[in-house]
């Protein structure tokens, strides 16, 4: 009987400390990227010591099964995609540095990812989750701004998580955020999520959570935990849960969900896909373009449910 896929965790080889150490230093990738790489390679590391086969003589036919082990095991599709891209990238990073003499990925085909539709909430369910914000006082204040600019901007949990009293202007009605790669963009901030900052970083609201004794990173924080530290991606996550689940809305809200929804909302009123882009800090216009299909599908669902020639019933037949 085999062993599970990674069910005994090893230090990594040097080759892949120094492919990782590459990765930062030469192609500056983020630091949650080299977390899921490291977890990656870490899981690969462990296969690969109970094949007794290490990176430098593992062979294209135990990569095939290792590929196979991975995708017949119970990760989600796009885990599976993910492992694979870190194995082959690492294999090729040992090839072009001459670490090794030959690429045993080349030709190995990676698992593809079943392009599914972002899921978004409706305008009505939107409401309702803000709504479970009651009262004045600072964490409410705080928890308001948070669901507020998640769904009026759409940033990305880790861009509210990283941002700074300095990257707020309030007069201009806009937010400063770095997101993949450290990329730097600007975004306006329509006028619920500004009261809702604006009364967070009033007098009763952020001042109450400062600590005298916080670290600079924190000091210059925009939103803060209880004990007046930054928050986290962990923090900011659980005030999501906290008020989805009072809403109803249970496992179907996330915060990224909330970016889903904003860009999907956003197309459903007539804006610009490449103003949607711009917004959301997308790379490649393909990925803002799955939104617009969200879009569609709501379209041909209130023309299929309203007009009375949308569906022709199956005993009638059009002459």
């Amino acid at each position: 009987m085999t062993e599970p896929l990674g069910s005994a965790p090893i230090a990594l080889p040097l080759e892949c400390e120094e492919f990782l150490t590459w990765l930062s230093a030469s192609k500056g990738r983020a630091n949650n990227t080299l977390t899921a790489y490291r977890r990656d390679l870490r899981l690969y590391a462990s296969w690969l010591a109970r094949q007794h086969r290490t990176p430098l003589d593992v062979r294209p036919d135990d990569l095939v099964r290792f590929v196979e082990e991975v995708r017949s095991s119970d990760r989600a599709p796009a885990s599976v995609a993910r492992i694979c891209v870190a194995v082959r990238s690492f294999h090729r990073f040992l090839a072009e540095e001459d670490i090794r003499a030959d690429d045993p990925f080349v030709g190995i085909e990676v698992p593809k990812v079943p392009r599914g539709l972002p899921k978004a909430l409706s305008e009505d369910e939107i409401t309702r989750l803000i709504d479970q914000v009651v009262g004045e006082g600072p964490i409410a204040r705080r928890d308001r701004a948070i669901l507020e600019v998640l769904y009026g901007t759409g940033v990305r949990i880790s861009e509210l998580a990283g941002l700074s009293l300095s990257d707020v202007d309030l007069d201009a009605a806009s937010l400063r955020v770095f997101g993949k790669g450290a990329k730097e963009r600007i975004i306006p901030v329509g006028r619920l999520a500004r009261e809702a900052l604006a009364a967070w970083l009033e007098p009763g609201g952020r001042d109450l959570l400062q600590s005298e004794r916080a670290d600079r990173d924190s000091a210059t924080a925009v939103f803060l935990n209880n004990r007046g530290g930054r928050m986290t991606r962990q923090g900011i996550w659980g005030v999501v849960r906290k008020y989805g689940s009072r809403a109803g809305l249970g496992a179907r809200l996330t915060p990224h969900v909330l970016r889903h929804s904003c860009a999907t909302h956003m197309l459903d009123h007539g804006a610009d896909v490449r103003a949607v882009q711009e917004l959301l800090g997308h790379a490649s216009i393909t990925t803002t373009q799955l939104y617009t299909l969200v879009s569609t599908e709501r379209l041909r669902a209130v023309y299929d449910a309203a007009h009375p020639r949308a569906k022709v019933r199956a005993d009638r037949r059009i002459r």
